[in-house]
């Protein structure tokens, strides 16, 4: 797509690198990718966003050349929200913005939809279910045999989270287990431009780290810098604002099954939509149905 520009935003922990779509004005909306993967990859949906008059800002994550690494070492949700909402204020932000996550994006876009305050008008959250989905009352999820039936499968498909926690040998994948993924999680879908573009962006050392500690900091429950935490106390909550939960049904990351349960625990105004023919990477997989999904859902 032509037209695109870039924005630089600085913190005091991060220097991040900005793609934006769109006019100068108007609303905005915010779009935070996950792993592995890029900025670039919100660039097949942002053609149809533009034409609706949105304003299409995507951040190159913590992390992700050619954003920078964490001064802090901080690659926890707490610390993802805090840049969407310093990229925002950079960029200018509206009363009318939207936040729309995929993957890591879409853990944090919960937090971001979760807050008291949230400044975003509606969430639009993609292929990883908000946490919150799986606990009802008392904290046991409903038709929760149904559930039970869910995990050996999800298991085997979440394989990489636990061989990301070991020494030494992840901290020497990125060659081989980036193009694995992507087969794995979007069979069929031609990830050759895709997968390049993320070997750019983690493919060093130091980012490849990043990436890496995205899991172990969470997995291990470490605790974020001050500066975060009040934010961080928010991504396992159940979202406040009216939510768009997209899911494809050919996804081998995570079963599209999981949207029995997210679309009961979703506030009121909220919808789930499966999307045909589309795995993990639905926004580059069915741009086009994906974008129409988002500007239905946000026109309401």
């Amino acid at each position: 797509m032509t037209g695109v520009r870039t924005v630089d935003v600085a913190t005091p922990d991060v220097d991040l690198k900005v793609l934006v779509w769109g006019p100068e004005d108007g609303p905005m909306a915010l779009c935070l990718h996950g792993f592995p993967d890029t900025a670039d990859g919100w660039r097949k949906v942002a053609p149809a966003l533009v034409d609706a008059g949105y304003r299409v800002v995507a951040p190159y994550l913590r992390g992700y050349a050619p954003s920078s690494t964490s001064v802090d070492g901080s690659y926890h949700v707490g610390a993802l929200m805090a840049d969407a909402l310093a990229v925002r204020e950079a960029v200018g932000a509206t009363a009318r913005d939207i936040v729309i996550g995929h993957d890591w994006g879409a853990i944090a876009a919960t937090g971001l939809a979760a807050m008291p305050d949230s400044p975003f008008v509606k969430a639009v959250i993609m292929s990883v279910p908000p946490s919150s989905s799986f606990r009802g009352p008392g904290k046991v999820p409903p038709d929760v045999g149904r559930l039970i039936a869910q995990i050996p499968r999800q298991l085997l498909r979440s394989w990489y989270i636990a061989y990301n926690q070991l020494p030494w040998l992840p901290d020497r994948s990125a060659s081989w287990l980036i193009p694995r993924l992507w087969r794995q999680w979007s069979p069929g879908y031609d990830a050759t431009e895709d997968v390049a573009l993320v070997t750019a962006a983690i493919g060093a050392p130091a980012n490849w780290r990043a990436a890496l500690a995205y899991y172990r900091q969470t997995v291990r429950n470490s605790k974020p810098p001050q500066r975060y935490a009040e934010l961080h106390r928010h991504w396992l909550s159940a979202p406040r604002l009216p939510t768009l939960y997209l899911h494809g049904t050919d996804d081998g990351c995570a079963s599209s099954d999981y949207t029995h349960w997210v679309q009961q625990g979703l506030p009121e105004g909220s919808r789930t939509a499966l999307v045909e023919d589309a795995g993990h990477f639905l926004q580059l997989e069915q741009p086009d149905v994906v974008a129409r999904h988002i500007l239905d859902f946000v026109a309401t």
